[in-house]
């Protein structure tokens, strides 16, 4: 427990020091390089991955930093598809920040300091080093969100969000103190260990854990936290929301996972009733509100929101089953996530971007393969089988039926079959509505993004064993026996 261990923080060590040494690079070569320096943030991110990778967490977690930081199945299968979200979301950047005028080489290395804060998120084991790097994360977003200083919808958005983030962090902090003031430790296994014999919690400790729940919340954008989304997903450019729709909420729902079940397994009914409103309010919300949204990007960011609510369907079961079904559907929400907007981005006529969903008038006809693939992706978040979203909601659903939650799941499916109106709706203005403009020509980078992800959500049902296994690896090492 004593010693350091710096081989199980070896990525993150590593992407902090490679930031640095790009930092210094950038700062010599200019703003000409960020081509390269996001290639090689990327190649970073890459070079983490495989490193990750090699560390033994098969029979007993890592720790390092006097147990600070903890390693096991749980936080290498988050911190890999974390990882690919945001090399993903590096790629789509590049020629959209060369086009628009915002081709600065801070944009990569933001980003690649934003992945840093969310591996070390993931891997935290008290609520120091939970602050800690949840603040990495969000400071580095909150310049992203308002990079393009030149407009005022970037600036607005980077705004709104550093201001209600400021907000959830004081919530946070304030939970985490009453926390520590009535049970006397910050750290994960001592919370685990004092709340487990625990016959009646106290109610300060319950109102900590309300205010601790309440920041994590915001960071996942779940209802009724969620007000800062649809603004500042329109308002930041493009690349930058894809950013925010996949990578950070891979990272901040692990948290979430991580800090109920390790940390507070022992008020798991105390805990269950706050996710199954939250959960509840977020999947409604979600399929209602975007109803009628015209903006395409708002219309993402309340589907986000929706997601997330199904997604904390498995985390209200509070079961090795409903995590794994968590972990399985954020595998799968990353990828459809990461096309759709692949697509908003290929959304240009005459050089300039366009946003509304009237703008996909007859796509079917100008650009037949780009309306098949957003087709199949939206009816994938639909859950309309055999697509692999399907198997997403399927699992976090059987989870929590399994526990008895069934007023639960019968919500999320009423939810799901109402927010499958709105992606149909797209579908019918793409295949039937008559077209107006035609879009120019998909950069090459994005065609490669839009080809993964009908891959995965189209064959992805061939690798739904694999992918479910390493899935219930995962979640078994939140529950040791």
């Amino acid at each position: 427990m004593a010693e350091l261990n710096l081989h199980a923080a070896l990525p993150e060590i590593w992407v902090a020091v490679s930031a640095m040494v790009l930092l210094l690079v950038g700062a010599y070569t200019g703003d000409r390089a960020m081509r390269l320096i996001g290639l090689l943030s990327m190649l970073v991110m890459g070079v983490a991955i495989v490193a990750m990778l090699g560390i033994d967490v098969s029979t007993v977690p890592q720790l390092a930093f006097n147990g600070h930081f903890i390693v096991d199945r749980f936080a290498v299968f988050a911190k890999v598809l974390a990882l690919i979200a945001a090399m993903a979301s590096v790629w789509m950047s590049f020629s959209y920040a060369e086009r628009e005028g915002m081709a600065r080489f801070e944009l990569p290395l933001l980003m690649l300091l934003a992945t840093l804060g969310m591996m070390l998120m993931i891997s935290a084991n008290d609520l120091i080093s939970l602050y800690v790097g949840l603040e990495l994360q969000s400071l580095a977003l909150y310049v992203t969100a308002a990079i393009r200083r030149d407009t005022v919808k970037s600036t607005e958005a980077g705004l709104k969000y550093f201001v209600l983030g400021a907000l959830s962090s004081g919530m946070l902090l304030y939970g985490a103190s009453m926390i520590y003031g009535f049970v006397g430790t910050v750290s994960f296994a001592g919370l685990s260990t004092a709340l487990s014999g625990a016959t009646e919690p106290s109610l300060g400790l319950i109102v900590g854990l309300v205010f601790l729940c309440a920041g994590l919340a915001f960071k996942i954008s779940a209802v009724p936290f969620h007000m800062w989304t649809p603004d500042v997903y329109e308002g930041a450019p493009t690349p930058i929301t894809a950013f925010f729709s996949a990578a950070p909420k891979v990272a901040a729902i692990a948290l979430f996972t991580r800090v109920l079940v390790d940390a507070f397994g022992g008020l798991t009914p105390q805990w269950q009733q706050i996710i199954f409103a939250v959960s509840v309010a977020s999947m409604l919300l979600g399929a209602f509100a975007a109803i009628g949204q015209r903006n395409i990007k708002r219309l993402m960011a309340y589907s986000s929101i929706g997601n997330i609510g199904y997604a904390l369907v498995g985390l209200a079961a509070g079961t090795p089953q409903g995590v794994s079904g968590l972990l399985f559907y954020m595998a799968v929400y990353v990828p459809m996530t990461l096309g759709s907007f692949a697509v908003i981005l290929a959304m240009r006529q005459k050089g300039q971007m366009v946003e509304e969903i009237a703008d996909l008038s007859g796509l079917a006809k100008s650009q037949p393969w780009l309306a098949h693939i957003f087709a199949a992706i939206l009816f994938s978040m639909a859950g309309i089988p055999p697509l692999v979203g399907f198997f997403g909601k399927w699992m976090v659903f059987a989870a929590a039926v399994n526990q008895g939650l069934y007023v639960l799941a019968v919500i999320g499916v009423v939810a799901s079959v109402v927010s499958a109106y709105y992606y149909v709706r797209v579908i019918k203005v793409m295949y039937f509505d008559e077209a107006v403009t035609a879009f120019d020509r998909v950069d090459g980078s994005l065609k490669l993004v839009l080809a993964s992800s009908l891959a995965v959500v189209v064959i992805g049902i061939l690798f739904i064993n694999p992918l479910q296994n390493s899935a219930i690896a995962a979640a078994a090492s939140l529950f040791p026996e």
